[in-house]
């Protein structure tokens, strides 16, 4: 039996990676924090809460199929928290998939996302392992919600999800921004998917604001891609969003400004070469810690039927925290118990929705709302 740590954190110095190895501590799931400078590793780590009474380990990596799929023999699970991911993320996955390791990650690209589905799924599924994107709070929440809505109403067959909340997105987030902007976003409509239209916001109603709140379709999200070969659903629709306008607002604004002076570009290289100078011209930041009675987030999911349906609502804290709780909860899950659904899967296939509501509510305050309408 391998003596290697059972969970590899890739991207461990990061501000995401930090809290991933948090939560595995409290898990007590043994862990290698893994990342391309073992030195800066080695500092960051020693700033991770109750870390003295973790059981990990430091390695360093380079962002290759080769040496990540050395880094992975005879570990189980890999949370991939290295961005933006239609860069670096491909190399991990062929890794996992070399050595029988169930992927995770938390991004929040579809194009990256339904590429590697494509390409791998079905390897994945054959060697009984999942892979399993978008294990983060933009995603996991909201889907909860919307798989209680449908186990609460089975005629449920059109969703609408939406994500809100009061966060500052990280370095690694500004950047995969980009990414998102250099693909069609899509939505599931009557079981096809169909483009959004570029650069434009939605409004909202979300419970505990008085106003509206600017959302936007965040390059098409997740869950169309999850409900797109349903029995049942045939259209879906998601929308992420943060609560301070002023953030939403540039976004946009940042979007127009790419589709009108980089996706006109001639070539391939053009686009590539402006799209690189965007994202070097974001400056390192690392955001604060986050604070529970400021950092707040509330998902939603509204599911119809032919007779009405249901609303969800899930109140809960500190999005970022519930990106780590996610992650460690998800890898706690498949290194001891296996995945419930190998191949592609949602961290909610893979380890189920009410686990990972119940998670939640071990360690944050959480508060899911059902109502008819």
């Amino acid at each position: 039996m391998s003596s290697k740590k059972p969970v590899v954190v890739y991207g461990a110095s990061g501000y995401t990676g930090r809290l991933v190895c948090e939560f595995l501590r409290h898990y007590k799931i043994p862990f290698t924090a893994a990342g391309r400078n073992a030195a800066k590793l080695e500092e960051v780590m020693k700033s991770v809460p109750g870390i003295e009474t973790a059981d990990y380990d430091v390695v360093q990596v380079d962002n290759t199929e080769e040496s990540l799929t050395e880094l992975l023999e005879g570990r189980k699970v890999v949370c991939n928290v290295v961005g933006p991911f239609e860069r670096y993320g491909e190399p991990v996955v062929r890794a996992a998939l070399n050595t029988g390791c169930h992927y995770i990650d938390t991004t929040g690209e579809p194009a990256y996302a339904n590429k590697m589905i494509e390409k791998y799924s079905q390897a994945f599924k054959e060697k009984g392992i999942s892979m399993c994107p978008y294990t983060a709070y933009m995603y996991v929440p909201a889907e909860i919600c919307a798989r209680t809505i449908m186990d609460q109403d089975p005629t449920i067959d059109n969703l609408e999800v939406a994500t809100a909340g009061n966060f500052l997105p990280t370095h690694a987030s500004v950047q995969s921004i980009f990414s998102l902007f250099s693909h069609d976003a899509q939505y599931l409509k009557d079981n096809e998917m169909v483009n959004w239209p570029a650069g434009r916001g939605y409004e909202v109603n979300v419970p505990g604001w008085i106003t509206t709140q600017l959302v936007h379709p965040w390059g098409g999200g997740f869950l169309p891609t999850v409900f797109k070969d349903h029995p049942t659903v045939h259209t879906c629709k998601q929308y992420s969003g943060n609560a301070d306008r002023a953030t939403m607002e540039m976004a946009i604004e940042m979007q127009k400004d790419f589709e009108a002076n980089v996706r006109t570009l001639a070539t391939e290289e053009e686009r590539q070469a402006a799209i690189d100078a965007r994202v070097e011209s974001v400056e390192y930041f690392l955001p604060p810690r986050e604070n529970p009675l400021e950092n707040r987030s509330v998902d939603m999911a509204v599911g119809i039927g032919s007779a009405g349906g249901l609303r969800a609502v899930l109140q809960s804290t500190t999005p970022y925290t519930m990106t780590g709780l996610f992650q460690a909860a998800t890898a706690a899950m498949l290194a001891k118990g296996g995945t419930q659904k190998p191949g592609f899967a949602s961290a909610c296939e893979a380890v189920g929705h009410n686990y990972l509501l119940a998670q939640l509510k071990n360690f944050v305050p959480a508060k899911l709302t059902i109502t008819d309408i």
